[in-house]
């Protein structure tokens, strides 16, 4: 990977995910193709990283998530902000996502990267909480990662990793259309960085079965596997301020929102750049069971 050199002042934020951006106005740098580029090497490396007090509005969102790739639209199956196609609401009075999941796992071509800025943040609570898959991988025992090397999950939608804080009519209207096209994939458990070339594991929350296991034994290799990567040394916490942009590569993360804000209100928007197909150990990739067109989602669908 080349290494490209530039003045931004990029802090580690604990030893093994998560680096801040510091000094930067992500307005003025998106022309700079320097800077851009030192972005991107960063975020591979780092797999998260943060911008605090950043002056974006959704189009400013937009055009830094499309210097990375191309965009998909807000979700395959829930709305997008009216008159902004790319960008979805993370709202917590629809759902609070406090499950670890990595973005939209049910399709072929998951999202390469998400970017989440902050519009309304409560004044405590409601941290975003990042995983390095990679590393978690990694910490595996030697006969458990060969092991993983070789399974593969279906991942669904049918699965609603938005926990409402109370059933209610908005909640259960979410929620119909959450699944209202319902999807099945095929992953490997161990995905191949298409960049970095490591291995990490392609799990969370959409993960709901093991190829060829039952659920029962499939719940239980999952959630041992899952243990890796919540592990505290694989994860950084982010105290949000509002105007922060948060930046993630979802081929090597999963996140989780934390409930304990009680009934104020936290909305997120989020924007995606399309990712292509995962890979696994062996070079076989992924495929759909179910649900196969997300072409209305992302320009790089199967």
């Amino acid at each position: 990977m080349a290494v490209v050199s530039t003045d931004l002042d990029i802090r580690r934020v604990t030893g093994r995910i998560g680096a801040e951006i510091v000094g930067v106005d992500l307005r003025d740098a998106l022309d700079d193709d320097t800077v851009i580029a030192s972005i991107r090497a960063a975020l591979v490396e780092h797999k998260a990283l943060f911008f605090r007090g950043q002056e974006l509005d959704d189009a400013g969102q937009q055009r830094f998530a499309a210097r990375f790739g191309a965009l998909t639209t807000a979700h395959p199956t829930v709305p997008s902000l009216a008159g902004s196609p790319n960008v979805l609401r993370v709202d917590s009075t629809e759902g609070r996502a406090n499950n670890w999941h990595t973005d939209v796992t049910f399709v072929v071509s998951p999202p390469a990267a998400s970017t989440l800025r902050a519009v309304v943040i409560p004044p405590a609570g409601g941290d975003t909480l990042i995983a390095n898959s990679v590393t978690a991988y990694q910490d595996l025992p030697g006969d458990l990662r060969e092991l993983a090397d070789r399974i593969w999950a279906e991942h669904t939608n049918d699965y609603d990793y938005v926990i409402p804080p109370a059933e209610t009519a908005q909640t259960k209207a979410y929620r119909e259309i959450f699944v209202s096209r319902k999807y099945r994939t095929a992953h490997p458990v161990v995905r191949v960085h298409p960049e970095t070339g490591e291995r990490g594991l392609f799990i969370g929350g959409f993960a709901q079965r093991i190829v060829g296991l039952s659920v029962t034994e499939s719940r239980d290799l999952l959630r041992l596997l899952q243990t890796y990567v919540t592990r505290p040394e694989n994860t950084v916490r982010w105290r949000w301020t509002p105007g922060d942009l948060v930046f993630f590569d979802n081929r090597s993360t999963q996140h989780y929102g934390v409930d304990d804000y009680g009934d104020l209100p936290r909305l997120l928007h989020r924007i995606t750049v399309a990712g292509d197909v995962p890979v696994g150990v062996d070079g076989r990739r992924s495929y759909a069971i179910e649900g196969d067109d997300a072409s209305h989602y992302t320009p790089l669908a199967a």
